[in-house]
């Protein structure tokens, strides 16, 4: 690999990061609403506290947002013009990734104050591999449902990760690439549970707020009234 090749890569990095930074929660908040989310409840420019402050609408349009993000950002390796081996493509993706996570976490365009990078996450690990995500994210969906609690799902989610990319990992990418990908997917549950620490804290003083739809669609509706 010659000097252009990593001149490129790090050039590639730094847009990854760029993607990364556009926070859609701040951005929107700022331009529709006059505020800036992270005046208002948890302080977290994410999706789960945008819908609490501005509404699930808001909420659902910057998950969405953040989740394409780490997906470009993954797939930022497609538009490399020296395409990496099979086993280097992941890591470039991963790297890529990290670099778009540490963007929302630590946002250049926003004062480097952002969110937690779940959603940004998510997207990374839904170019990767796609089929465990599937599974994950049914399994989020179920602990939802149970408990209303967002950040006890997307724990439990997050964490059956490694799980899942262990046992089906032959079904999606090549031997050669498991070792990479596994210690990614373990990395990633244990970011998690220390991005959420907080979380875990609330929860065992019981303090932490459960997700409700009629509060939700309330919120909605003042915001939508200012």
């Amino acid at each position: 690999m010659n000097l252009s090749y990593w001149i490129i890569y790090i050039l590639f990095i730094v847009l990854a990061y760029l993607v990364g930074s556009i926070s859609s929660s701040i951005i929107l908040g700022k331009l529709i609403y006059g505020i800036d989310v992270r005046d208002y409840g948890s302080k977290n420019p994410g999706a789960n506290n945008t819908q609490r402050v501005l509404g699930w609408k808001m909420g659902l349009l910057v998950l969405l947002f953040d989740l394409l993000k780490g997906v470009a950002a993954a797939c930022l390796v497609f538009f490399m013009p020296f395409k990496p081996e099979t086993n280097s493509f992941v890591i470039t993706q991963i790297v890529f990734g990290f670099a778009a996570i540490l963007g929302h976490i630590f946002p250049v365009y926003h004062n480097f104050r952002g969110g937690k990078g779940v959603a940004t996450l998510c997207g990374v690990l839904l170019a990767i591999h796609p089929f465990a995500v599937l599974i994950c994210t049914g399994i989020f969906l179920i602990v939802f449902f149970i408990t209303r609690y967002v950040s006890v799902s997307v724990i439990a989610a997050v964490t059956c990760f490694p799980f899942f990319v262990n046992t089906l990992f032959a079904l999606w990418l090549e031997p050669k690439e498991t070792f990479t990908v596994k210690v990614f997917s373990i990395v990633v549950g244990i970011t998690i549970w220390l991005t959420h620490w907080s979380n875990i804290k609330r929860l065992y003083h019981g303090k932490e707020e459960k997700f409700s739809i009629k509060k939700a669609l309330k919120k909605g509706e003042k915001v939508e009234n200012r």
